[in-house]
């Protein structure tokens, strides 16, 4: 269902982009470092829209990839600490006779 939402939002997206650019068709002055120049500003909206999605991916790749790294040393850690560790005592019958010492019952007089 998530896969489909964000389908759907980004055709939304992608129309709402293309209406926009259609709309604007003037020829428009792009100042460059190294110049100027003229261009219809419907590349302009275009190619900025595109930078931006190049933009956006490239920083969820970083991102994806930390995760990742991280993700892969937690489970070592984990795994680490699974083969060093000793059993786990039975909680159950432990805490039972210490609550028994702690408020002063024998089991002879329960």
């Amino acid at each position: 269902m998530r896969g489909q939402t964000y389908v759907i939002f980004a055709i939304i997206f992608v129309i709402i982009v293309a209406i926009f650019a259609v709309i604007n068709v003037d020829p428009v002055e792009v100042n460059y470092l190294f110049g100027t120049g003229e261009a219809p500003l419907i590349f302009v909206i275009l190619f900025s829209v595109l930078m931006g999605g190049i933009i956006m991916a490239s920083v969820g790749v970083v991102k994806v990839f930390r995760l990742q790294r991280e993700n892969k040393t937690l489970r070592k850690e984990n795994e680490q600490l699974k083969n060093t560790s000793a059993p786990i005592p039975d909680v159950t019958q432990s805490s039972s006779a210490a609550t028994k010492e702690e408020d002063g019952i024998d089991d002879n007089q329960v």
